[in-house]
């Protein structure tokens, strides 16, 4: 049990300290849409300041009230897996499930200090670098400020076919996310749980032990 909490405890503070050490100089360093690439000479991958109202990738929750609401429904999810990771680690889950809902918690909890604290801390410009605790307030109330991505990796970039109907012609380019490292900490951990744990997750969804849950619950 020891080692299992200190493997979550480890994972959640190195993952959570790079997340937001890397986009805090994003912000402070460059200006929105700015882009230079990771390694000089290439066109396969570049650090691309953008901010994102919404969920992972850029997708949204539309409106003030859709960015309000998906903030706290990221705070209910935050504290539930919170919760779930607590059970398994007191079931002695394997070690690798419990390092895959770590890499799931901590991402979450890196985008929803962005959204819960970064509109009041931050100013928010496309013609200058954001400025930390700026004097006349933040770009944004509490809960409504924008996730920093920066990661953008456009492996393929070509046409499609001409004979395609309706897109013949069209650029078509792979891969046009554009992400940060606790949305890469999200993915991984659920596509580690999806190829390679789907019957340990299957076997501890099912909550078999009651009195198990309601002491974890109680204590």
């Amino acid at each position: 049990m020891r080692k299992r909490t200190l493997l979550a405890i480890s994972i959640f503070i190195v993952v959570l300290t790079l997340d937001q050490w890397l986009k805090f100089w994003v912000k402070t360093n460059m200006t929105i849409g700015d882009m230079f690439p990771i390694i000089e000479g290439t066109e396969k991958g570049y650090i691309h300041f953008i901010e994102n109202p919404g969920m992972a990738f850029g997708l949204e929750l539309g409106g003030r009230i859709g960015k309000i609401l998906l903030t706290l429904l990221r705070i209910v999810f935050i504290f539930a897996l919170g919760w779930a990771l607590r059970y398994l680690i007191r079931q002695k889950a394997p070690m690798g499930f419990i390092a895959a809902i770590s890499l799931i918690l901590v991402g979450a909890v890196g985008n929803i200090v962005d959204s819960v604290f970064y509109g009041v801390l931050f100013s928010s410009s496309y013609h200058s670098v954001a400025t930390f605790l700026p004097e006349g307030g933040g770009y944004a109330p509490w809960l409504e400020g924008k996730v920093v991505d920066m990661f953008y990796f456009p492996l393929i970039r070509t046409e499609y076919p001409s004979w395609v109907p309706v897109l013949g012609g069209k650029p078509f380019e792979f891969f046009r996310p554009i992400f940060n490292v606790a949305d890469a900490a999200i993915s991984v951990g659920v596509m580690s749980i999806f190829l390679f744990m789907r019957k340990t997750f299957n076997k501890y969804a099912k909550f078999d032990d009651k009195k198990e849950i309601l002491d974890s619950v109680t204590e």
